[in-house]
């Protein structure tokens, strides 16, 4: 069988697409070669905002039609929310966010002349934690190992809620002998990564919270750095950064979910946190982690929210001085809270404010970069095009620098300058 497969949305879903990508190379089955004809495409989709459903959507519809007589398949949150769509639109197998390992057998059924499955479950009714392949896609350097799924925050503007349902954690003896193995087979980086993983271990026996986790799976990581996926601020204490920094494993890089720097928009967006609980965590990593590069997430245009409120968040990111900012619009999404809410913004305001943000980001990601001019910076080079290699340091900055052949080594690089977004360097001697 030769299959395409599209992923939407966040790095759970890339875990799961590579994990259901390595049950399916398994099986024998390959990737189609560009331009030609699938025996089979599957789309993971995303419905975190309802551009999210209309992207999902567009990539279901464009890849049937070009891909004529193939099996369209789905899976992912769009799917969980949407399965009556999702058939409307061509697809013959459907199933939510998990049980991928099923889904990819009822797939090859369907391509063997099955008549396709439709198997969307209750989220919430979900007990056990998915387990899938660890790894990564053969060839590259880092690799992503699952730990958690589920949320039950119920942020206002959020609906994953309803398509990941309760939380379910990877128990430590599993996460452990995930990282061994993806050790064992080379990689260099390991990213951990999950739906909320500030929420890890409240379902396992004992209740091992992630600072337990992290110590666990660094225990066994070999050579390998430590990469964590989106934290919530509310789990960075001083113990947490102790422990974490006395495991020497971690990148100094770390993504807090901030959403608003207005604490009467954070209150309405029905988040665990104000503006001073969220900066004493980032001044705890900063700490603990000097030089630590801290980005963000950040929604404009929330629902009430005011000129003044919009002048508050910007002075606050401001203090926080974030390396760099992943800025949206606030889009609404049908089911959710804020959907209903009055006052709602415009689009124009919310993409002016949005413009205002990005703006103040990326005079930050620039200070950002011109102060590493002059450090070295451990590099995990990735890449190679033209004579250079390129990697990313453990802050989390593309850096290249001009000596070929360094695809999959970690090395020291001094830093020489600035191009655009990315660093430049020449890797340090007999390093």
């Amino acid at each position: 069988m030769k299959y395409i497969i599209s992923t939407l949305g966040c790095k759970v879903n890339q875990y799961e697409t590579q994990a259901m990508e390595a049950l399916l190379r398994a099986h024998g089955h390959e990737s189609a070669a560009p331009g030609e004809i699938a025996d089979a495409v599957i789309v993971n989709t995303c419905a975190v905002t309802a551009e999210s459903g209309r992207k999902s959507r567009q990539t279901i519809r464009r890849l049937r039609d070009e891909n004529p007589g193939a099996v369209v398949a789905v899976c992912g949150c769009y799917s969980q929310l949407s399965p009556e769509e999702s058939a409307e639109i061509g697809a013959r197998v459907i199933f939510g966010s998990s049980d991928h390992v099923r889904f990819v057998e009822e797939v090859e059924k369907a391509v063997g002349g099955g008549e396709g499955c439709r198997a969307v479950d209750e989220p919430f009714r979900r007990r056990a934690f998915e387990t899938l392949p660890a790894g990564a896609v053969a060839g590259r350097t880092r690799a992503m190992l699952k730990i958690q799924d589920g949320c039950v925050n119920f942020c206002t503007y959020c609906i994953i809620p309803y398509t990941r349902g309760r939380l379910r954690s990877l128990p430590l003896a599993d996460a452990a002998a995930g990282t061994a193995r993806i050790a064992a087979a080379g990689y260099r980086e390991l990213v951990l990564t999950g739906i909320e993983v500030a929420s890890y271990g409240v379902d396992l026996p004992g209740r091992p919270g992630l600072t337990e986790l992290i110590e666990t799976v660094a225990a066994v990581s070999g050579d390998m750095r430590i990469r964590l996926g989106s934290l919530e601020p509310t789990v960075v204490t001083e113990d947490f950064c102790r422990r974490l920094a006395a495991t020497g494993k971690l990148c100094r890089h770390f993504h807090l979910s901030l959403q608003s720097g207005c604490d009467r928009t954070l209150k309405a967006m029905n988040r665990k946190y104000d503006t001073a609980a969220f900066y004493r965590a980032a001044e705890l990593l900063r700490r603990y982690f000097p030089g630590c590069g801290l980005t963000c997430d950040l929604i404009t245009g929330f629902p009430g929210e005011t000129e003044r409120d919009q002048a508050e968040t910007l002075a606050f990111i401001r203090r926080c001085a974030f390396s760099d900012m992943h800025v949206f619009p606030y889009s609404r999404r049908p089911g959710t809270p804020a959907d209903r809410m009055p006052d709602q913004c415009s689009n124009a305001v919310k993409a002016a404010r949005a413009h205002e943000a990005q703006a103040v980001g990326r005079e930050m990601q620039r200070a950002f970069l011109e102060q590493s001019v002059g450090q070295v910076l451990p590099v995990l080079f990735e890449t190679e095009s033209a004579g250079r290699s390129a990697g990313h340091s453990d802050t989390y900055v593309l850096v290249s620098v001009p000596t070929p052949g360094l695809r999959g080594r970690t090395l020291p690089v001094r830093i020489t300058g600035v191009d655009g977004e990315q660093l430049t360097g020449e890797c340090i001697p007999d390093a």
